[in-house]
């Protein structure tokens, strides 16, 4: 069994994943895979993933991994990313397809004329760094209030449970960035490719022991 399986269904940053979980758990067996049986065995999960949502739901489908991703969000640590949150809610726009159903709400798209508060048009994905107001939770430990994340992404989720909500971010108005349940937890952004404050919260969640 390893500590920590890196679900690949060929549609994450799985490089940059596996490097970051390897700086904060050196000592830990991170294993990059696509094995239904090791997904479902292992410790922890992280769930990432990149690119358009029905091509990940296919993906994931092709693999033979969604019954292992299911068990996975329900039992064990489990910290889903970028997509890897997405997949988790009952349906988005993007594809006007089904995700997993694991949490109730849907996945929307940014309005197409985004404008600051200066009359600026923002581009659509939202690409780049921005701050991240948090809630209580323990993967924040150690974690400034606004600390600043790195995003790339045109949609984002809607929960319709705000008790869901550990995290917003905006733009320009406030979206949610980041959700827990139980022993779930996902974010939109990229813990992996923000420097100091990413590393602490990978760091919080192969730590985390959820009761």
């Amino acid at each position: 069994m390893v500590d920590i399986a890196v679900v690949d269904y060929g549609m994450g940053n799985l490089r940059s994943v596996r490097q970051a979980l390897r700086a904060v758990a050196p000592d830990a067996s991170i294993a990059v895979t696509s094995e239904p049986n090791e997904v479902t065995q292992a410790a922890r999960v992280v769930f990432p993933g990149q690119g358009a949502m029905p091509d990940c739901m296919r993906e994931l489908d092709a693999r033979g991994l969604r019954a292992a991703v299911l068990q996975a969000a329900r039992s064990k640590p489990f910290l889903g990313i970028c997509i890897g949150l997405q997949m988790l809610f009952e349906h988005s726009d993007e594809g006007n397809i089904p995700g997993l159903g694991i949490l109730p709400g849907k996945v929307v798209r940014f309005a197409a004329n985004l404008r600051d508060a200066q009359d600026n048009k923002l581009k659509v994905p939202h690409m780049g760094w921005n701050q991240v107001h948090h809630a209580d939770h323990t993967l924040w430990q150690g974690i400034p209030q606004d600390a600043r994340f790195y995003f790339v992404h045109s949609y984002y989720v809607q929960p319709f449970d705000d008790a869901l909500v550990k995290a917003t971010s905006c733009y320009p108005q406030p979206f949610v960035c980041a959700v827990a349940r139980d022993n779930l937890f996902a974010v939109q952004f990229h813990p992996e490719k923000s420097q100091s404050a990413g590393l602490t919260l990978l760091k919080n969640f192969v730590n985390w022991n959820p009761v």
